[in-house]
């Protein structure tokens, strides 16, 4: 056992994608139904970008998690159903992106069963990670997870490295895989003017060098690199390749596992 992890493991790496297409847009504001220029920005990301980063993947030989709006999954059943064949993780990520620190305890708990449903008729089995969207829980989240039989969370910052968290009556361990703003493409790379969202859309090269470095500190720590992107911001082919850059440098790391994150979740369940 090397550190933290099992076996000759010293760090773990998760590739993860939020495929929030248009929800994101529109649960921000309703009225965007009516920018067509921002909604093609947005459907970029499930029609043309994910295809590619799941041929990515394949090529790298390696796995990756996807996190998915029901609403994403109702209009692209097929692209869902192809994630999950090719072997990826197909996880929670809310109905129209709705936060849960926004909404009722009882609106949270609908949206979070009409999303189950959805990923699991479309791929034969109920997701058991989540991801919140906007990254905010509420004060039910866990418990709401634990009721409806999740095995992991990845919305929290509290570590660099799995953790448990309770939630439930009577309470009962789901295992957290924390998340950075660090380690998202949006901070970086969001840009769409009328939506008020102006950020530095940074140059490629910038954001490697970013990750690397991040990365090189999990890996120092024998931490876990949780990388979170989305399709429509990552997607765009120079970026893609910056991707390709990154993971093709994790890789000379020995002791490096790319894992989907419900992979993680169990490592640590049993080893917790």
């Amino acid at each position: 056992m090397a550190g933290i992890w099992p076996d000759d493991i010293r760090c773990v790496a998760l590739i993860t994608f939020d495929v929030d297409g248009i929800t994101s847009w529109l649960n921000r504001n309703p009225d965007f139904i009516n920018y067509p220029s921002l909604l093609s920005m947005a459907e970029y990301g499930p029609s043309v970008a994910t295809p590619r980063i799941l041929d990515i993947l394949d090529a790298q030989g390696i796995p990756g998690s996807f996190y998915i709006p029901g609403y994403v999954a109702e209009t692209h059943p097929d692209l869902v159903r192809e994630i999950a064949g090719r072997g990826h993780e197909v996880a929670h990520h809310g109905y129209i992106h709705e936060p849960p620190a926004t909404m009722t305890p009882e609106k949270e708990e609908e949206v979070l069963v009409k999303g189950i449903s959805i990923l699991g008729e479309l791929t034969g089995d109920a997701p058991v990670g989540y991801r919140s969207p906007s990254w905010e829980l509420s004060p039910v989240s866990l418990d709401l997870l634990a009721k409806h039989n999740f095995q992991y969370d990845s919305s929290l910052m509290g570590d660099d490295a799995p953790y448990l968290v309770q939630g439930g009556d009577p309470p009962r361990n789901l295992v957290e895989l924390p998340i950075h703003w660090l380690l998202d493409d949006a901070p970086h790379f969001a840009y769409a003017p009328s939506a008020n969202r102006l950020g530095p859309m940074r140059n490629p090269d910038e954001v490697f060098e970013s990750w690397a470095a991040e990365f090189r500190g999990m890996y120092r720590y024998g931490r876990c690199f949780n990388l979170t992107m989305h399709p429509q911001y990552i997607g765009r082919p120079g970026r893609l390749l910056m991707l390709e850059r990154l993971i093709e440098y994790i890789k000379t790391f020995p002791g490096v596992r790319f894992m989907r994150s419900v992979d993680v979740a169990t490592m640590w369940e049993k080893g917790a």
